[in-house]
Protein backbone atom coordinates (compact mmCIF):
# COMPACT_ATOMS: atom_id res chain seq x y z
CA UNK A 1 0.00 0.00 0.00
CA UNK A 2 0.93 3.42 -1.06
CA UNK A 3 0.83 5.67 2.18
CA UNK A 4 1.47 9.27 1.91
CA UNK A 5 0.47 10.37 5.55
CA UNK A 6 -0.68 8.76 9.25
CA UNK A 7 -2.27 10.97 11.26
CA UNK A 8 -1.65 9.62 14.82
CA UNK A 9 -4.87 10.80 16.39
CA UNK A 10 -8.65 11.76 15.56
CA UNK A 11 -11.78 12.60 16.97
CA UNK A 12 -13.01 13.82 13.98
CA UNK A 13 -12.02 11.24 11.31
CA UNK A 14 -14.12 8.29 12.26
CA UNK A 15 -17.36 9.06 14.08
CA UNK A 16 -18.12 8.09 18.12
CA UNK A 17 -14.31 6.43 18.05
CA UNK A 18 -10.58 7.80 19.03
CA UNK A 19 -8.79 7.26 15.61
CA UNK A 20 -6.06 7.57 13.46
CA UNK A 21 -5.78 7.97 10.65
CA UNK A 22 -4.06 6.43 7.41
CA UNK A 23 -3.63 8.69 4.11
CA UNK A 24 -3.36 6.01 0.55
CA UNK A 25 -1.55 7.87 -2.51
CA UNK A 26 -3.38 7.79 -5.78
CA UNK A 27 -6.65 8.49 -6.80
CA UNK A 28 -8.84 8.18 -10.27
CA UNK A 29 -10.36 11.65 -9.96
CA UNK A 30 -9.18 14.99 -10.54
CA UNK A 31 -11.58 17.56 -8.51
CA UNK A 32 -10.87 21.02 -8.95
CA UNK A 33 -11.40 21.32 -5.20
CA UNK A 34 -9.34 18.90 -3.62
CA UNK A 35 -6.97 19.67 -1.25
CA UNK A 36 -4.54 16.97 -1.08
CA UNK A 37 -2.70 17.07 -4.42
CA UNK A 38 0.41 15.47 -2.84
CA UNK A 39 -2.30 12.60 -2.82
CA UNK A 40 -3.76 12.78 -5.48
CA UNK A 41 -1.51 13.98 -8.82
CA UNK A 42 1.47 11.50 -9.69
CA UNK A 43 3.95 14.44 -10.28
CA UNK A 44 3.38 15.37 -6.42
CA UNK A 45 3.92 12.27 -5.23
CA UNK A 46 7.14 12.68 -2.58
CA UNK A 47 9.70 10.66 -1.48
CA UNK A 48 8.34 9.98 2.37
CA UNK A 49 6.05 7.19 2.05
CA UNK A 50 5.69 5.48 5.06
CA UNK A 51 5.94 1.34 5.06
CA UNK A 52 3.01 -0.62 6.31
CA UNK A 53 5.06 -1.87 8.53
CA UNK A 54 5.67 1.59 10.49
CA UNK A 55 1.49 2.18 10.70
CA UNK A 56 0.89 -1.29 11.85
CA UNK A 57 4.45 -1.31 14.03
CA UNK A 58 2.50 2.48 15.43
CA UNK A 59 -1.13 0.79 15.88
CA UNK A 60 0.05 -2.17 17.66
CA UNK A 61 2.02 0.28 19.67
CA UNK A 62 -1.84 2.72 20.74
CA UNK A 63 -3.83 -0.44 20.95
CA UNK A 64 -4.93 0.75 24.02
CA UNK A 65 -5.20 4.67 23.19
CA UNK A 66 -7.26 3.91 20.14
CA UNK A 67 -10.15 2.87 18.64
CA UNK A 68 -10.31 2.79 15.40
CA UNK A 69 -8.42 3.47 11.25
CA UNK A 70 -9.67 5.59 9.08
CA UNK A 71 -8.51 4.59 5.43
CA UNK A 72 -8.59 7.81 3.40
CA UNK A 73 -6.98 8.96 0.51
CA UNK A 74 -6.52 10.16 -2.79
CA UNK A 75 -8.87 6.71 -3.56
CA UNK A 76 -8.37 3.60 -0.43
CA UNK A 77 -9.61 1.29 -3.27
CA UNK A 78 -7.50 1.36 -5.42
CA UNK A 79 -4.61 -0.05 -3.74
CA UNK A 80 -3.48 -3.45 -4.66
CA UNK A 81 -3.34 -4.43 -1.14
CA UNK A 82 -6.13 -2.76 0.18
CA UNK A 83 -7.72 -6.32 1.74
CA UNK A 84 -4.75 -7.69 3.40
CA UNK A 85 -3.74 -4.22 5.20
CA UNK A 86 -7.27 -4.25 6.59
CA UNK A 87 -7.20 -7.94 7.49
CA UNK A 88 -3.62 -7.20 9.26
CA UNK A 89 -5.29 -3.98 10.93
CA UNK A 90 -8.33 -6.10 11.95
CA UNK A 91 -6.41 -8.63 13.67
CA UNK A 92 -4.64 -5.61 15.75
CA UNK A 93 -8.62 -5.64 17.02
CA UNK A 94 -9.14 -2.21 15.44
CA UNK A 95 -12.31 -0.58 13.51
CA UNK A 96 -11.94 0.56 10.15
CA UNK A 97 -13.58 3.24 8.47
CA UNK A 98 -13.10 3.81 4.83
CA UNK A 99 -13.66 6.87 2.87
CA UNK A 100 -13.92 5.89 -0.84
CA UNK A 101 -15.12 7.73 -3.96
CA UNK A 102 -17.31 5.07 -4.80
CA UNK A 103 -15.93 3.82 -8.29
CA UNK A 104 -14.84 0.77 -7.31
CA UNK A 105 -17.59 -1.42 -6.37
CA UNK A 106 -16.17 -4.48 -6.55
CA UNK A 107 -13.63 -3.23 -4.09
CA UNK A 108 -16.22 -2.11 -1.26
CA UNK A 109 -18.23 -5.25 -2.00
CA UNK A 110 -15.39 -7.31 -0.86
CA UNK A 111 -14.31 -5.45 1.90
CA UNK A 112 -18.17 -5.77 3.28
CA UNK A 113 -18.26 -9.64 2.57
CA UNK A 114 -14.78 -10.14 4.54
CA UNK A 115 -16.26 -7.91 7.48
CA UNK A 116 -13.35 -5.60 7.06
CA UNK A 117 -14.95 -2.38 7.43
CA UNK A 118 -17.00 -1.01 10.27
CA UNK A 119 -17.63 2.46 8.60
CA UNK A 120 -18.19 3.32 5.26
CA UNK A 121 -17.88 7.02 4.20
CA UNK A 122 -18.70 7.94 0.01
CA UNK A 123 -18.31 11.59 -1.43
CA UNK A 124 -21.41 12.59 -3.76
CA UNK A 125 -19.42 14.75 -6.17
CA UNK A 126 -22.28 16.22 -8.07
CA UNK A 127 -25.49 15.58 -9.56
CA UNK A 128 -25.33 12.62 -11.59
CA UNK A 129 -25.56 14.72 -15.50
CA UNK A 130 -22.49 16.90 -13.93
CA UNK A 131 -20.26 14.42 -12.41
CA UNK A 132 -17.31 14.32 -15.32
CA UNK A 133 -17.56 18.25 -15.19
CA UNK A 134 -16.76 18.48 -11.15
CA UNK A 135 -14.11 15.50 -10.79
CA UNK A 136 -12.56 16.32 -14.15
CA UNK A 137 -12.33 12.58 -15.77
CA UNK A 138 -14.77 10.35 -17.29
CA UNK A 139 -16.78 8.69 -15.30
CA UNK A 140 -18.64 4.88 -14.65
CA UNK A 141 -21.81 6.52 -13.57
CA UNK A 142 -23.06 3.10 -13.32
CA UNK A 143 -20.14 1.89 -10.66
CA UNK A 144 -21.19 4.81 -8.76
CA UNK A 145 -24.88 4.33 -8.44
CA UNK A 146 -24.15 0.07 -7.80
CA UNK A 147 -21.29 1.78 -4.95
CA UNK A 148 -24.45 4.13 -3.47
CA UNK A 149 -26.91 1.07 -3.19
CA UNK A 150 -24.33 -1.34 -2.18
CA UNK A 151 -23.25 0.97 0.91
CA UNK A 152 -26.86 2.15 1.66
CA UNK A 153 -28.14 -1.74 1.75
CA UNK A 154 -25.07 -2.88 3.78
CA UNK A 155 -26.49 -2.77 7.05
CA UNK A 156 -23.43 -0.34 7.99
CA UNK A 157 -22.94 2.57 9.68
CA UNK A 158 -23.04 4.91 6.67
CA UNK A 159 -22.22 8.51 5.35
CA UNK A 160 -22.34 10.37 2.17
CA UNK A 161 -21.23 13.44 1.98
CA UNK A 162 -20.34 16.22 -0.53
CA UNK A 163 -18.31 19.14 -0.66
CA UNK A 164 -19.65 22.34 -2.39
CA UNK A 165 -18.82 25.49 -3.78
CA UNK A 166 -20.71 28.04 -5.93
CA UNK A 167 -18.13 27.44 -9.07
CA UNK A 168 -19.32 24.19 -9.90
CA UNK A 169 -22.72 23.81 -7.73
CA UNK A 170 -26.16 25.19 -7.43
CA UNK A 171 -27.99 25.09 -4.75
CA UNK A 172 -30.63 23.39 -6.63
CA UNK A 173 -27.26 20.76 -7.56
CA UNK A 174 -26.90 20.57 -3.81
CA UNK A 175 -30.78 18.85 -3.24
CA UNK A 176 -30.28 16.80 -6.44
CA UNK A 177 -27.61 15.00 -4.74
CA UNK A 178 -28.96 14.45 -1.76
CA UNK A 179 -32.21 13.15 -3.93
CA UNK A 180 -29.57 10.40 -4.94
CA UNK A 181 -28.72 9.21 -1.55
CA UNK A 182 -31.81 9.40 -0.18
CA UNK A 183 -32.67 7.31 2.93
CA UNK A 184 -29.08 6.87 3.73
CA UNK A 185 -27.86 6.98 7.31
CA UNK A 186 -26.28 10.44 7.18
CA UNK A 187 -25.69 13.48 4.55
CA UNK A 188 -23.35 15.52 5.32
CA UNK A 189 -23.05 19.21 3.11
CA UNK A 190 -19.62 20.03 3.38
CA UNK A 191 -18.61 23.65 2.92
CA UNK A 192 -15.39 24.16 0.78
CA UNK A 193 -12.24 25.65 2.27
CA UNK A 194 -9.80 26.73 0.06
CA UNK A 195 -6.34 25.64 0.38
CA UNK A 196 -3.31 27.26 -0.64
CA UNK A 197 -2.67 23.86 -2.98
CA UNK A 198 -5.26 22.35 -4.59
CA UNK A 199 -5.46 20.16 -7.78
CA UNK A 200 -6.80 23.27 -9.66
CA UNK A 201 -5.20 26.17 -8.58
CA UNK A 202 -8.08 28.22 -10.12
CA UNK A 203 -9.90 28.02 -7.07
CA UNK A 204 -7.68 28.68 -4.77
CA UNK A 205 -9.58 31.99 -4.61
CA UNK A 206 -13.15 30.49 -5.34
CA UNK A 207 -15.89 31.96 -2.84
CA UNK A 208 -17.67 29.95 -0.85
CA UNK A 209 -21.42 29.20 0.24
CA UNK A 210 -22.88 31.04 3.23
CA UNK A 211 -23.61 29.66 6.31
CA UNK A 212 -27.07 30.41 6.10
CA UNK A 213 -27.66 29.32 2.68
CA UNK A 214 -26.43 25.91 3.39
CA UNK A 215 -28.54 25.79 6.13
CA UNK A 216 -31.42 26.82 4.50
CA UNK A 217 -31.08 23.89 2.29
CA UNK A 218 -30.59 21.62 4.80
CA UNK A 219 -33.69 22.54 6.26
CA UNK A 220 -35.27 20.75 2.54
CA UNK A 221 -33.62 17.42 2.80
CA UNK A 222 -33.63 16.90 6.66
CA UNK A 223 -36.29 14.41 6.65
CA UNK A 224 -34.69 12.22 3.89
CA UNK A 225 -32.07 10.87 6.83
CA UNK A 226 -31.57 10.10 9.95
CA UNK A 227 -28.73 12.89 10.04
CA UNK A 228 -28.38 15.89 8.27
CA UNK A 229 -25.71 18.69 8.89
CA UNK A 230 -23.65 21.39 7.37
CA UNK A 231 -19.71 20.87 8.07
Amino acid sequence: MLIGGLQQMTLLDYPGQVAATIFTVGCNFRCHFCHNPALVLPEKFGEGLKTEKDVLDFLRARKKLLDGVCITGGEPTLQKDIVEVCESIKDLGYKIKLDTNGLRPHIIQKLMKKDLIDYIAMDIKAPWNKYEQVVGVKVDLDKLKQSVKIIRESGLPHEFRSTVLPGLHTAEDIIRMAKQVKGADAYYIQRFRSEPELVNQEFVSENKFLLKDLEAIRNEIKDWFKVCKVR
